[in-house]
């Protein structure tokens, strides 16, 4: 087994197309080993939905998870990243 440094970061997802909350649910429940927690707020003023994942990962594990959600349809996604 290959140890692979992990990060600390946030994803910031705005949902704009309620559609693809299965989607985004079944992603993060594919990475949900490095997930410590996430939480979701619905904004029914704007019809969108607003949710933040800190995860611990492989710096490329949250790049292709952040970017594989991102590429959802009516879905933002953006990473901060803690400091090294």
């Amino acid at each position: 087994m290959i140890f692979m440094p992990t990060r600390v970061a946030v994803i910031a997802i705005i949902v704009q197309d309620i559609q693809s909350a299965s989607s985004i649910n079944a992603l993060l429940h594919a990475y949900d080993q490095y997930i410590i927690g996430r939480m979701g707020i619905p904004y029914r003023t704007k019809g969108i939905s607003i949710i933040n994942v800190a995860i611990d990962a492989p710096q490329d594990m949250i790049n292709r998870l952040a970017g594989e959600i991102g590429r959802l349809n009516g879905v933002t996604a953006k990473t901060v990243y803690a400091p090294l």
